[in-house]
């Protein structure tokens, strides 16, 4: 298949999974794996995520300028911003202590991306129906102290397959925050996480990036904007009222077919 078609659809898949919590980054890279496509420095798969960054920057556009321009006066939104950074911290430590194993080893190790998905998808399950009863049903309402152990929590979807907002939302909920809190937390975390990822990855690969690779690029970019942008949209009205059971059955559902589909030479 043609790589443009490739990163077209791998775009999509990465702008339809980035916020709900069956790690985008293990589709993408299992996707890719058995289509046979193979970016520079695993850079694609990573940059693709700017598209899903400014989809959820356009949704909270709004809310972004109204808790800024609060923050002077408003002891509330000062809070929730320092929340925010303080559960970012620990990925930055742990991504740039971590990169090039996280890059050349857990992205190249299609068995374990799968097993994570499965391993994610029982967790999820479990959490789901036997989390506590929430004691913080707004985002802005988590304590700085919790929301840092969120970044804690964050930090294990360094290994693709875990997913980022799977492991906040999991991480939250066990700590007290109820299912829709939990969610728009890991939207507003997965700004700064994201950005930071891309430019530290950009960084590193920019060397290695040529035309073609660049080309790639921007159309996985385009194809994530717009999916990422349906999802935001949906995604809070829908676990509100369902919980997360439908994502735990598919990871669960996707990492089986993955390796029985690895166990037969594919």
């Amino acid at each position: 298949m043609n790589d443009t078609i490739v990163a077209g659809l791998l775009g999509l898949l990465e702008g339809l999974t980035e916020f709900i919590p069956v790690s985008s980054t293990g589709h993408i890279l299992l996707a890719g794996h058995f289509l046979g496509f193979d970016s520079p420095g695993r850079a694609f798969e990573v940059l693709i995520q700017l598209g899903a960054i400014m989809a959820i920057l356009g949704v909270y556009a709004g809310r972004l300028v109204q808790l800024f321009a609060a923050a002077p006066h408003d002891p509330v939104a000062r809070r929730f911003i320092l929340s925010v950074l303080l559960a970012f911290l620990p990925a930055v430590v742990v991504g740039v202590l971590a990169h090039d194993f996280i890059k050349t080893v857990l992205f190249e190790t299609p068995m374990l991306i799968a097993i994570m998905l499965i391993v994610g998808g029982v967790i999820l399950l479990f959490v789901d129906r036997r989390a506590p009863t929430p004691t913080v049903t707004e985002a802005a309402d988590i304590p700085p102290s919790t929301a840092f152990k969120i970044g804690l929590v964050q930090c294990l979807a360094m290994i693709p397959g875990v997913s980022r907002s799977g492991s906040t939302i999991v991480g939250a909920m066990l700590m007290g925050v109820g299912k829709r809190a939990a969610a728009e937390f890991s939207f507003f975390l997965s700004m700064p996480t994201m950005a930071g990822a891309f430019a530290y990855d950009l960084m590193k690969n920019r060397d290695i990036l040529d035309a073609q690779a660049m080309g790639n690029i921007v159309v996985g970019f385009v194809c994530a904007f717009v999916a990422a942008l349906l999802v935001v949209k949906w995604l809070l009205g829908y676990v509100s009222k369902h919980g997360y059971a439908l994502f735990a059955w598919w990871r669960i559902i996707v990492g089986t077919l993955a390796l029985l589909a690895l166990a037969a030479g594919m």
